[in-house]
């Protein structure tokens, strides 16, 4: 069992000032007992300042963390039963995967013999048990993650805290070893808060997702409510939506210049979204079925994987998805003149 098992309730505030200016994160942070929490946002957002403070490696400037109703923030670092992986790791180089996992228990006053039983049983949860005599330079990226966690997970941690586990492998390890964390995670009764820049990791190994922005919470929720309906340019981006706001009048909504009629009826500001790939393009203004149709110019192409992303300047400007095809049997380049087309039905919006 994990010691301080409890759920988390935390108000991380810090203030600081450097050369490249002020920076201020507030932050209120609640999660339960086997709830995992990813902190998601733009470079500079706060993401790891929360979690270095969570950590007790940052010095709140007020706030206070509890896990489990004890309070974290007034004991030192070895103190906190927190457990953490750092995006490189940080292994012993000098020691064993045995001895690395081994090190947390023995800094917790655990015996020798007990603090090698734990490790050795947690490296064969992982799935390295043949791996324990083996030094970390002789590890591959994926293993050495494995270790990484092993070792986070050794000193029973109540609150496990993990800084862009899978951002140091390649996309073929990312994917194997995405799939083992989330099983990991499953298993671990405690809190885990992930810090992630990947909208797919967040997606598959968190319950819920917390966005930040320039140090404050802009959205929270479930991955699929968030992906639904988001609620800044940064979160549509990430969840890969166009986002507008505007004012509704049934179903029609006012965007900046432009207008757009959405599948929901509502009245007041609201936001409007639709997918890339819901929208059309043609060289000439297309007939039939799309109640949003507008003349616009291609600002960018972007080769991604076997669909072709086509930026689109003004009045409305948009991302759409297209086929390398499509492409070229409409003679699509930078600064073409097209007609883009969005079907009302796949048009949503929501109070803003």
């Amino acid at each position: 069992m994990n010691r301080g098992t409890g759920g988390l309730d935390a108000r991380l505030v810090v203030h600081r000032e450097s050369r490249a200016g002020r920076f201020a994160l507030d932050l209120a942070l609640a999660a339960a007992p086997g709830e995992v929490v990813a902190l998601l946002g733009p470079n500079g957002a706060g993401k790891t300042t929360a979690l270095r403070a969570l950590a007790g490696l940052e010095r709140l400037t007020a706030g206070h963390v509890r896990l489990g109703g004890t309070a974290l923030h007034p004991l030192p670092v070895e103190a906190r039963p927190v457990g953490m992986v750092f995006q490189d790791y940080l292994l012993f180089p000098h020691l064993s995967a045995l001895e690395n996992v081994a090190f947390g228990p023995r800094c917790r006053g655990v015996g020798r013999r007990e603090a090698r039983r734990r490790a050795a049983a947690l490296l064969d949860r992982v799935g390295l048990a043949e791996y324990a005599a083996v030094r970390p330079r002789a590890l591959s990226g994926g293993q050495a993650q494995r270790v990484a966690l092993a070792r986070a997970l050794a000193a029973e941690p109540g609150l496990l805290l993990l800084d862009e586990p899978l951002a140091a492998l390649d996309a073929h390890t990312r994917l194997e070893i995405r799939s083992g964390l989330r099983r990991h995670l499953a298993d671990f009764d405690g809190v885990t808060v992930l810090v992630t820049h990947d909208p797919l990791d967040a997606m598959t190994l968190a319950d819920r997702l917390v966005v930040l922005e320039e140090g404050v919470l802009v959205q929270e929720g479930s991955p699929a409510e968030v992906a639904r309906r988001p609620r800044t340019g940064y979160v549509a981006r990430l969840v890969g939506l166009n986002l507008y706001r505007g004012t509704a009048r049934g179903h029609t909504v006012t965007v900046e210049r432009a207008e757009l009629d959405a599948a929901e009826a509502l009245d007041g500001e609201v936001f409007v979204v639709f997918a890339p790939a819901a929208v059309a393009l043609y060289r000439s203004r297309p007939h039939g079925s799309p109640r949003n149709v507008w003349n616009t110019t291609i600002a960018g192409i972007e080769r991604q994987g076997d669909r072709v992303r086509v930026r689109l300047g003004g009045p409305l400007p948009a991302a759409a998805d297209v086929t390398p095809a499509a492409v070229a049997e409409l003679g699509l380049a930078e600064g073409v003149a097209v007609w883009a087309a969005v079907k009302a039905t796949e048009t949503h919006a929501y109070p803003a």
